[in-house]
């Protein structure tokens, strides 16, 4: 299960407004680097593909990648802005180290 903040839900229709995508889904993904070994990637997709898995949380279509998915169990995404500007931030209970940035972060195996 993947859940959205209501900031976080807020932040991704104003993207999805901004960038005409009105129907799109909200794609996560792990990827390796960062400092702590796996960084999360946020993109718009127009539609699921085969594999993929679908959650919904505040009104938001979100795919998870088969890869992905054992990465993000029960992960929350939330918004927030600060003197820097505004950025998701990533609540994961299965991560083990995370990085100062809140980008990267590992799973211990």
């Amino acid at each position: 299960m993947i859940d959205l903040t209501g900031a976080a839900a807020n932040e991704i229709r104003r993207l999805q407004h901004s960038r005409s995508l009105g129907n799109s889904y909200f794609r996560v993904r792990v990827k390796p680097g960062g400092c702590s070994g796996l960084y999360y990637v946020l993109d718009f997709c127009p539609q699921p593909e085969i594999g993929d898995h679908i959650y919904e949380s505040l009104g938001i279509n979100i795919i998870i990648d088969a890869d992905t998915h054992h990465y993000l169990k029960k992960l929350t995404i939330d918004y927030a802005e600060d003197l820097m500007g505004g950025s998701f931030r990533f609540h994961n209970p299965s991560s083990s180290e995370n990085c100062g940035c809140g980008l990267s972060f590992n799973i211990a195996v």
